[in-house]
């Protein structure tokens, strides 16, 4: 059983309302509906490539609400595709309370996560072994350019306007703090590979099976069809 598209569909809706009344615009093809795609061609390459858009996804939990991620990717680059030589890529990312992605890390992705409104950001974080473990190391993360000597686990709020650099390698889960309401924030990285670069901790799918309860409103970034579909 999947993540039902009528839950997509609400939820791509739900991000939409809130950045609007974030006063944060979103991109023409935020809004680009099935229907709209089949007159796409070629020119919206790039789209298709870095997947750029909407990304919903349960990662197999079958657990939305807990285990779960709505973001919207405005710009990336390309390790498979040199036509897209950015070096760097934006997501938007909405907060729900407690809701998060599997702890994971990633092997060569730099990343500030930035708390833009809202609630507070929770960041929990340990650093990879060299087997991929979790590890008893200690280590250092800046905060607003600010360093922090971290112990493994150790959990680091960020409330709006505040920033974290996660390093490569450094394995960590964030949501929103409960009790704080609705929390808005977006990662700056490296060329974000979603394909390769990620390692979750426990088994987990980067992009959910989708059961079609209902018609599709808006394309995943994952789903695109061919130019001139």
């Amino acid at each position: 059983m999947g993540l039902q598209r009528s839950r997509i569909n609400e939820s791509i809706r739900i991000a939409i309302d809130a950045f609007r009344k974030a006063g944060i615009s979103l991109p023409p093809f935020a809004y680009w509906s099935a229907e709209d795609w089949r007159g796409k061609g070629a020119e919206v390459d790039e789209i298709r490539c870095c997947a750029l858009g909407w990304d919903v996804t349960d990662f197999g939990s079958g657990d939305f609400d807990r285990i779960g991620r709505t973001l919207f990717t405005l710009r990336n680059g390309s390790l498979q595709h040199n036509q897209y030589p950015k070096t760097y890529a934006e997501k938007l990312l909405f907060d729900p309370e407690g809701q998060r992605a599997p702890a994971h890390f990633h092997r060569s992705k730099r990343e500030d996560i930035i708390n833009r409104v809202g609630g507070n950001v929770l960041v929990q974080l340990t650093k990879a072994g060299p087997d991929d473990s979790w590890s008893e190391e200690e280590f250092t993360v800046q905060v607003d350019g600010e360093t922090v000597h971290a112990k493994p686990g150790l959990t680091v709020r960020l409330c709006p306007g505040q920033s974290l650099c996660i390093p490569p390698r450094t394995i960590h889960q964030f949501w929103g703090e409960e009790g704080k309401g609705i929390t808005i924030s977006s990662e700056v990285s490296s060329v974000c590979d979603d394909q390769s670069d990620n390692y979750f901790m426990t088994p987990s799918l980067r992009y959910p099976r989708v059961e079609e309860d209902e018609p599709r409103q808006f394309y995943l970034c994952h789903e695109y069809p061919k130019a001139g579909f």
